[in-house]
């Protein structure tokens, strides 16, 4: 059986560059495929191997004692969510683009809900808003119900929607995003820009989604894989497709790739009209 883990850890090592390499050798010897990106603020990863190896994969990363406490969260895979293995050194573990206001939120960040605190949350009277981080076509095929959805091309593109965000500035806000990493600069980045009660969702919407199946969430999770999207208990009645198809507009969760657009937009649209559309190829990605 194989699985999805998906991890970070915000930190600072001195030694980026040579984890890089004890990394990649550690993945090429249990055959695992996926991406890792290590950089001087901290790791990001998503690999893909069968239970077993996954398993010695965790043992041997928190033989490290900075990596002991990482948050690891695993979905089913299908053998083929990664056409090969990617370790790289970068700058940033997720390119926020913030120049001089940039930080570590191994130093700074927002406080953490639990996927069970939220949940009570949602089911009281308590005046709350979620804030979704994530990029707008992930929108399309899942969302917290009542949420708030800025246009994110980009994850870098959050500065430039603050002002829309400007009401919350002295309410109680919930950031998400798919497993919790980009949630640590953007609710980071709230708080250093005046807002007063900033949360950030543990172990982001896939923690959700596991204790949780079909409620709040609503639709399937946007994945950066060759799965495209995932979800939870989908054979249950409870399980609704939200997104839609942009020319005929029938529910649908099939994305594609426009190959003749700038930039290979990147849209839900039904197996139908794409094959109506030449230019349209299925979105693969990974």
């Amino acid at each position: 059986m194989y699985q999805v883990l998906l991890y970070y850890y915000y930190g600072h090592l001195t030694d980026a560059a040579e984890l890089v390499a004890t990394h990649r050798a550690l993945c090429e010897y249990l055959g695992l495929t996926g991406r890792i990106i290590i950089a001087p603020e901290g790791m990001n990863g998503t690999v893909e191997g069968t239970v077993e190896v996954l398993e010695e994969f965790m043992d041997q990363l928190v033989k490290d004692p900075r990596f002991k406490n990482i948050d690891f969260k695993r979905s089913v895979g299908t053998g083929k969510s990664f056409p090969k293995l990617s370790v790289k050194l970068r700058s940033e573990i997720v390119s926020s683009y913030l120049g001089a206001d940039d930080f570590n939120p191994a130093d700074f960040t927002a406080p953490y809900i639990s996927a069970e605190e939220l949940h009570a949350w949602i089911h009281s009277a308590k005046e709350f808003y979620i804030v979704d981080m994530r990029n707008s076509y992930e929108h399309q095929s899942g969302h917290f119900e009542n949420s708030l959805l800025p246009s994110l091309n980009n994850f870098r593109d959050l500065p430039s929607e603050l002002p829309k965000l400007e009401h919350l500035r002295d309410k109680t806000v919930v950031t998400v995003c798919t497993g919790g990493v980009r949630c640590e600069k953007a609710s980071g980045f709230l708080l250093n820009n005046g807002f007063k009660q900033v949360f950030q969702l543990y172990g982001g919407i896939v923690t959700y989604m596991e204790k949780y199946p079909n409620q709040d969430f609503v639709g399937k999770l946007y994945v950066f894989d060759r799965r495209v999207t995932m979800g939870f208990n989908l054979d249950s009645p409870q399980h609704q497709v939200i997104g839609r198809c942009r020319f005929c507009d029938i529910a649908s969760e099939h994305y594609v790739n426009d190959d003749n657009a700038p930039g290979r937009p990147h849209f839900i649209c039904c197996t139908t009209c794409a094959a109506e559309r030449p230019e349209l190829v299925p979105a693969v990605l990974a």
